[in-house]
């Protein structure tokens, strides 16, 4: 991608987050978001096709650099992988704007990629560190189970009140996750 491309959409991406955590994501238009990066809607429009697009790549870009952390995982038993804690450090940071992309309709495809990354990670996991957990079952199959029951977790999470602080709801959700505590 041409560097002046990717600036640019790092700043709608950087933008979005800003302002929904200073006005709450409905409450953001368009024209926000370009003001707020420096540049025109016309060149929102450029490079999204709204604003859900937006955070859908803004979150994917989130995702991504905590799958790139993946790549140094050493899991220790009964702790949650350091990519799990810093990610929902970031869900706690944004969590009225999470709280609304788990609740609110209009929101699926960013779930959908959400829970494509988090299937992604856990495939990798399972064949790095636990393939005894697909003995019973396709390694597709049990990554879109511990994928589904993290997302609802998660959600669970964002609507609690008060909301635990991030390092130990990731110990709460790594001690469910299936064949989490017999790691070694």
């Amino acid at each position: 991608m041409d560097a002046r491309i990717a600036k640019t959409r790092k700043r709608l991406q950087e933008a979005l987050f800003e302002l929904a955590r200073e006005h709450g994501i409905d409450d953001i238009s368009i024209g926000d978001i370009a003001q707020r990066a420096g540049v025109n809607r016309t060149t929102f429009y450029a490079h999204y096709r709204d604003k859900e697009t937006l955070l859908a790549d803004a979150l994917d870009l989130v995702a991504t650099r905590a799958g790139a952390n993946l790549e140094q995982l050493e899991l220790a038993p009964g702790k949650p992988p350091l990519p799990l804690v810093e990610f929902l450090g970031h869900v706690d940071e944004y969590a009225d704007l999470y709280r609304r992309i788990f609740t609110a309709p209009g929101y699926g495809i960013v779930l959908a990629r959400l829970r494509t990354h988090i299937i992604d990670a856990i495939t990798r996991l399972i064949g790095e560190h636990s393939p005894h957990l697909t003995k019973k079952a396709p390694v597709e199959f049990v990554a879109a189970g511990i994928a589904g029951s993290l997302l609802g977790m998660i959600g669970t999470w964002l609507d609690s009140e008060p909301r635990t602080d991030p390092a130990q709801a990731a110990r709460w959700m790594w001690a469910v996750v299936p064949g989490a505590s017999d790691r070694r």
